[in-house]
C-alpha cells in the first residue's frame, strides 16, 4: 500500500470539509478495522478503505451516481486496486457489484455506522456508552427509525459469516472505543 493512515486522514480532510461527514469516515474505519481483525484480514488495508470510502462525497453530492468513481480519480496510484473496487462497489448507483469480503464489509460497515450513531443521538446523554446491543436490535427492526439506513446492506455481514447480532455488537464496540474522537 502506498498510503499511510496519517496521509489518508490528511487526504480525507482535504476533500471532506463537513465535520459530520469526516466523523462518519472515522467511524467506518473503526468498524472495518475491527471486522478485519475478527475475520483474520489485513486491518490496515480494511481500515484505510473505510477511512477513504467517502473521500469524494462532497464533490459528488449533486451527482450521486459519480460517488466512488470520482474517488478512483483521486486515489489512483495511492492505494491498491481492491481498495478502489470496494469504494466504487459501496455505492449501488455505480452498478459495480461487491465481489469479495472487503467490498461487502465496507457496505455493511457504512450502513451500520448510521444506525449506531442515530441510536446514540436519541439517548438522553447523546453518548455511545448508553447504547446497548438490545437497543440496536430493536432499532434495526423498527423501519421508521433511521429510515435512511438500508437494513439489507447491514445484513451483508451474514455473507462474511457473522450473524446480524454479532455484527451489531462488533460495530457498536468499535464505535464505543473511539467515542471521544466522535464526540459521542
Amino acid at each position: 500500500m502506498n498510503i499511510t493512515r496519517e496521509k489518508a486522514e490528511k487526504l480525507v480532510k482535504k476533500y471532506i470539509k463537513k465535520k459530520n461527514w469526516f466523523l462518519h469516515s472515522i467511524a467506518v474505519e473503526a468498524i472495518m478495522r475491527n471486522l478485519a481483525k475478527r475475520l483474520g484480514e489485513n486491518e490496515d488495508l480494511w481500515g484505510i478503505t473505510g477511512l477513504l470510502h467517502d473521500i469524494d462525497f462532497e464533490k459528488t453530492v449533486k451527482t450521486p451516481e459519480r460517488h466512488g468513481l470520482e474517488a478512483e480519480k483521486i486515489l489512483k496510484g495511492m492505494v491498491p486496486d481492491n481498495v478502489i473496487q470496494a469504494i466504487k462497489a459501496h455505492n449501488p448507483l455505480t452498478k459495480i457489484k461487491p465481489e469479495n469480503p472487503m467490498d461487502k464489509a465496507l457496505i455493511a460497515s457504512d450502513a451500520v455506522s448510521g444506525l449506531i450513531i442515530a441510536s446514540a443521538l436519541v439517548m438522553p446523554s447523546k453518548k455511545l456508552k448508553e447504547v446497548r446491543l438490545e437497543t440496536l436490535i430493536r432499532k434495526f427492526k423498527d423501519k421508521s427509525f433511521a429510515r435512511g439506513v438500508d437494513r439489507r446492506r447491514i445484513l451483508l455481514c451474514e455473507e462474511l459469516g457473522l450473524s446480524r447480532d454479532e455484527f451489531l455488537k462488533l460495530a457498536l464496540e468499535s464505535l464505543q472505543k473511539i467515542s471521544s474522537r466522535l464526540g459521542l
